[in-house]
């Protein structure tokens, strides 16, 4: 899913605009070298407000739009297009070049700071900017979780798990605030589905990807069934990601747990959120925006004080492709009395960033953390990384525990967290980094 980004580059005609162009077309053919947004240029310098009309004529619908400060400029160009287009905006400034016969030939970031002046004083707050030689991939990557999260339909099969209470969502307040629609199904439509599917889709593909001999023939059977009725449950909905309800009752219902059949579709590019958490699947969705990798959505667990390190942790649903390609990579039935089916392994090494995306008390956060997964022994069942963060894991606890965060939490590989930043003020969401 890419974002369209409009670009247009502001000049006046007092300075060197034939200098603002030539930098402004080289611009250009960098930019068209980014493959994850779609540009919509318009690549005449834009002087006068008359031009305005002819930008109007070649841009039409956008997800954020980039105002360049080619040089200095009129102050009616940058708010004239927020008006129009009411997206969020990346202003930004070329550096300054040599001077030529003691003259200012560009006075580009002058121009940026009039436009941020002035829709700043506008009540515009979700503008940010960059001054030198390279747009802002941050602003792009935050540009393409905010048009994720307001295309999403997703869905909630069986509501959340028991007790869960904090992962309740008042859907009607997250509609307003990000444009994401919320829709209700039943497990019992999961199980159906699966009673009249072919195992043997996906059963010698599961054999393949997981050591199954801790589980019967049965349960890879329900396995295999499970995962071609869940494939075919999101893509018939058109669903970008589901929360299911997958305990107290699934695995007495059904069989078996649908930790196992979540792991495999997720490597594949699905999103499944465990518990019923809706916000803990709208921030997998959002940190696959960001990194177009695949997310795990993981509890805080055995924070270790001493040793300034956690375990992020699930019962057994992470994603096949996150194997460390060491530890053996199975299914165990050590949940729900024998019969949860749950993919067992270790996580791979590298740079983590952590998301959560939160409401609580009328306000949206945006929890975020980076660090690093570390090699370990597969001592415990479930699929796990011990991590240590770039701040103390005590710190990290306390702005958790303290602002009432949810306890799951969207981990991809990769530094993210300035994306993630730069996400929460566009969204006008608080941001606890």
């Amino acid at each position: 899913m890419k974002s369209k980004i409009g670009v247009v580059c502001l000049a006046r005609k007092t300075f060197d605009f034939k200098a603002a162009e030539e930098i402004f077309k080289s611009k250009v053919e960098e930019l068209k070298k980014i493959d994850y947004v779609d540009f919509k240029i318009y690549d005449e310098l834009v002087i006068d407000v008359e031009d305005l009309e002819r930008v109007y004529e070649n841009i039409k619908e956008i997800d954020g739009l980039i105002i360049i400060s080619g040089t200095f400029h009129l102050g009616h160009l940058a708010i004239s297009l927020q008006k129009k287009y009411k997206v969020p905006i990346l202003l930004w400034a070329f550096n300054e070049l040599p001077y030529d016969g003691g003259k200012i030939r560009l006075n580009s970031v002058c121009g940026l700071n009039l436009n941020a002046s002035n829709l700043y004083k506008s009540g515009v707050d979700n503008f940010h900017y960059v001054i030198g030689e390279r747009v802002d991939e941050d602003w792009l990557k935050a540009i393409n979780m905010k048009k994720a999260i307001s295309d999403s339909k997703i869905g909630i099969l069986g509501n959340r798990a028991h007790g869960f209470f904090n992962l309740s969502v008042d859907e009607l307040n997250l509609f307003g605030n990000s444009g994401t629609i919320v829709d209700y199904y039943q497990l019992n439509e999961l199980y159906d589905l699966a009673k009249n599917a072919d195992e043997k889709v996906y059963e010698e593909e599961i054999s393949k990807v997981y050591e199954v001999s801790s589980i019967s023939k049965e349960q890879l059977k329900k396995v295999s069934k499970l995962t071609y009725a869940l494939k075919k449950f999101l893509d018939e909905k058109k669903l970008a990601g589901v929360a299911i309800r997958c305990w107290p009752e699934f695995a007495g219902d059904y069989g078996i747990s649908p930790c196992a059949a979540m792991s495999y579709l997720q490597a594949k590019g699905y999103i499944t959120g465990c518990e019923g958490d809706l916000e803990g699947t709208l921030s997998m969705i959002a940190a696959k925006a960001a990194s177009n990798k695949t997310p795990f959505l993981a509890d805080l667990s055995q924070v270790d004080l001493e040793k300034d390190e956690t375990l992020l942790w699930h019962c057994g649903v992470a994603p096949a492709n996150l194997w460390d390609g060491k530890s053996n990579r199975s299914l165990d039935t050590y949940f729900a009395g024998g019969k949860g089916v749950t993919a067992d392994f270790v996580l791979k090494e590298g740079e983590i960033t952590i998301l959560r995306i939160d409401s609580a008390r009328g306000k949206t956060r945006v929890f975020a953390e980076k660090g690093k997964a570390f090699e370990m022994e597969k001592l415990l069942k479930g699929t796990y990384a011990k991590v240590k963060f770039e701040k103390p894991v005590k710190d990290v606890l306390d702005r958790l525990i303290t602002n009432g965060i949810a306890h799951h939490v969207a981990m991809v590989y990769g530094d993210y967290y300035r994306t993630y930043k730069i996400f929460a003020k566009i969204m006008n969401w608080q941001f606890l980094g």
